[in-house]
This record gives structure tokens, C-alpha cells and sequence, in this order.
């Protein structure tokens, strides 16, 4: 094989990594690294939706309370993402809006 046909396999094999392998380690880098620092009485959602709060955690296993009284157990792998905790002092205004809006047409306009 001469070289013009090993380079666009070459270029071929380095795109594909770039694009495909390299960013497939960086997620899987980083979900290691969530369940890694998941601790009892943290919020979590499992990958099937379901949400819950750990109880306890192992390397192979954590247990997982989604109803009080209710208690599962689940491999570590299983979790999706860690849901954050809301500082109840938070005043963000997620309640209610106020959507009164000042009358646009006064008695004085006329």
C-alpha cells in the first residue's frame, strides 16, 4: 500500500477517536466519579426514573429509600444523576408570580 491510501485511513481512525471514543470516556470519567461521591442522604435518580434517598452504600451495592419505610437495593451504576439540595432560606422566587400589571388606561387619558 502506498501512502496515499494509509493516510485517510489514518485521518479516518484519528476523527472517529476525536469524535466518538474520547468523548464516551470523558462521560463515563465523570459518572465514576458522581457515584463516587455519593453518600448517605443524598437525593439521587435511578436510570429508570426512579427518585429516592440513599441510606447506605458498599462498593458493589446502596440502598436506596424511595417511600418511607420503603427500601431498595441497587447497584451504584444504576444511578443517573445526584439531585441537588434547595436551600429552604432561598427566596428565588419560584412561587407564585405576580402578574398583576398596572392599568395601561387611566380615567386621565381622556
Amino acid at each position: 500500500m502506498d501512502l496515499v491510501t494509509i493516510v485517510p485511513l489514518l485521518l479516518l481512525g484519528v476523527v472517529f477517536y476525536m469524535l466518538v471514543l474520547r468523548p464516551q470516556k470523558a462521560k463515563q470519567k465523570a459518572q465514576a466519579q458522581m457515584i463516587a461521591a455519593v453518600g448517605p442522604g443524598a437525593t439521587v435518580m435511578t436510570t429508570a426514573g426512579v427518585f429516592g434517598t440513599v441510606v447506605s452504600t458498599t462498593d458493589d451495592e446502596l440502598r436506596l429509600e424511595i417511600a418511607p419505610g420503603v427500601v431498595i437495593r441497587m447497584v451504584p451504576a444504576a444511578i443517573a444523576k445526584v439531585i441537588p439540595v434547595e436551600d429552604p432560606d432561598d427566596d428565588t422566587g419560584d412561587g407564585p408570580a405576580d402578574l398583576s400589571t398596572p392599568d395601561s388606561l387611566d380615567d386621565s387619558a381622556k
